[in-house]
């Protein structure tokens, strides 16, 4: 399979992996508001995300000890910059879930696809073709009817606000993942300090929010809780990231940003049946969602756009040369 193909069967994968963060993650803060009730969403938000990448952190390690000793100054910037415009990027989209509709904050986060081929055409002076332009309105048409998305209870105000922040974030974190000083990194290197930037950045906003120092073990509390962390953990933040960092630099961002359009349909389908079974596993009450025509019709868009753009590929430009 041609490598530019295949990397975007890998995005799509790990897009996948990322939906499965959502009921993943969601009983795991049932479980944690159970256990402590009274907590601010922020503490549990900011507490589990930092904990999921310290610890993933924690295990590139301890595969690469000698891993900073081995770091190049290129890797470790890198890495910063991933590490930073992710953790902004979760900081501003969680807090923003809670003055918005769930809907909406999906909707929102997956304008990705539209300011990266923006950027780019204010970047680079050339507007998208037609073909890209064409995907990218499918792709968001598609996430729109899956998120159900109403224009007419679009307010901008702080939620909504602060979805689109972190969207920026997000779309800087792609941008930057792509350039072309970068390429010939060592992917764990660069995925190490992506994760502890992260943390770092997480931890102090969980300090904030606690109680005592003992509700930082709440996550420890029961072996389902630590069971579903290590899922989190191993799945939705190493391996996704891991895939993530090696494989997009294979494809142009448009493409990327399409690419990553696949999460909420593999969120949606995973929460048609997961939460079922994580309640019996938690012992807490999460019921499954089902299955609409919002499903089909929307994750049938977000398919076609991909296929697409996979299956007849748009030529880029020469890039320019860029300079540390």
């Amino acid at each position: 399979m041609p490598t530019r193909r295949y990397a975007i069967l890998m995005l799509v994968l790990t897009a996948a992996v990322w939906g499965l963060s959502f009921p993943g993650g969601k009983a795991l803060l049932l479980g944690a508001n159970a256990a402590l009730p009274g907590r601010d969403p922020w503490f549990f938000s900011s507490l589990m995300i930092g904990m999921r990448f310290g610890l993933a952190a924690l295990v590139l390690w301890l595969f690469h000890p000698r891993a900073f000793a081995q770091m190049r100054a290129s890797e470790f910037r890198q890495g910063f910059g991933l590490g930073v415009c992710g953790g902004v990027g979760m900081l501003f989209q969680a807090d923003g879930l809670a003055f918005t509709e769930a809907s909406t904050s999906a909707f929102l986060t997956q304008f990705t696809a539209v300011l990266v081929p923006i950027v780019i055409a204010l970047r680079t002076r050339r507007w998208p073709s037609w073909f890209v332009t064409f995907c990218v309105a499918l792709v968001v048409t598609g996430v729109g009817v899956l998120a159900r998305f109403d224009w007419g209870t679009l307010r901008l105000g702080r939620g909504e606000l602060e979805t689109l922040i972190g969207t920026a974030f997000f779309t800087a974190q792609v941008l930057w993942l792509e350039r072309s000083i970068f390429r010939g990194n060592h992917t764990g290197r660069v995925t190490l300090v992506m994760f502890l930037t992260i943390a770092a950045i997480l931890a102090p906003v969980a300090i904030a929010h606690m109680h005592q120092a003992a509700d930082v073990l709440v996550l420890f509390r029961t072996v389902p809780m630590v069971l579903t962390l290590a899922a989190l953990t191993l799945v939705c933040s190493l391996f996704a990231f891991l895939m993530m960092n090696r494989w997009q630099p294979h494809v142009d961002a448009t493409t990327a940003s399409i690419a990553y359009c696949t999460e909420p349909i593999f969120a949606t389908c995973f929460a048609l049946f997961l939460p079922a079974l994580l309640a019996r596993f938690h012992g807490i009450e999460y019921l499954n969602e089902t299955a609409t025509t919002h499903l089909l019709i929307g994750g049938s868009l977000i398919t076609v756009a991909n296929l697409l753009i996979a299956l007849k590929p748009h030529a880029p430009p020469p890039a320019p040369v860029e300079r540390v």
